[in-house]
């Protein structure tokens, strides 16, 4: 458990300065999503940021489509495929019941798709547990991490997940 410890905390700020250097051209495959818990709506709003160029590559393969993300001729259906690839691959669940998210739709910073969820109407004194699993890329990328931030009350947790460690749990 000690040496977990020290493993998260050595790769989350190695990952996340990696995932910044925003080069062209990378071997490290991460994805960051932030889960944050808005008082004011309700709602944990979710952000996740992928590298673009891996997630055109994802659409190709899996789905045979050529969205050109970030490009002028962008494919009119990339939207509908990145939800539904995010549909599949990214899940959160109170109290161990999954519950349904709206993806709200995406934008680009750079080279990487910034995609924007919510989860509304939740009733966070009535929720115990809430586990996240994000699978975003492994199925392409053997090496690919998922760093995720959840932040509700002034409380932070963050996870790595991996293929084969795919899934995060807090009390909140």
């Amino acid at each position: 458990m000690r040496n977990m410890k020290k493993a998260k905390i050595i790769l989350l700020p190695l990952a996340i300065l990696l995932f910044l250097s925003f080069t062209s051209l990378h071997k490290f495959y991460v994805s960051v999503t932030n889960i944050e818990y808005a008082a004011e709506d309700n709602a944990f709003q979710i952000t996740s940021r992928v590298f673009i160029d891996d997630l055109d590559r994802l659409l190709l393969e899996r789905y045979g489509v050529e969205a050109k993300l970030a490009t002028p001729n962008e494919s009119k259906l990339a939207d509908m495929y990145i939800e539904k690839y995010f549909r599949s691959k990214f899940m959160v669940a109170f109290d161990g019941k999954q519950v349904p998210y709206t993806f709200l739709g995406k934008r680009y910073d750079t080279d990487v798709v910034i995609c924007y969820m919510e989860i509304s109407d939740v009733s966070l004194s009535e929720i115990k547990t809430m586990s996240v699993q994000n699978e975003v890329l492994t199925d392409l990328f053997d090496e690919q991490q998922n760093v995720v931030h959840v932040k509700w009350n002034g409380n932070k947790k963050s996870f790595v997940l991996i293929k084969e460690n795919n899934k995060g749990m807090l009390n909140l």
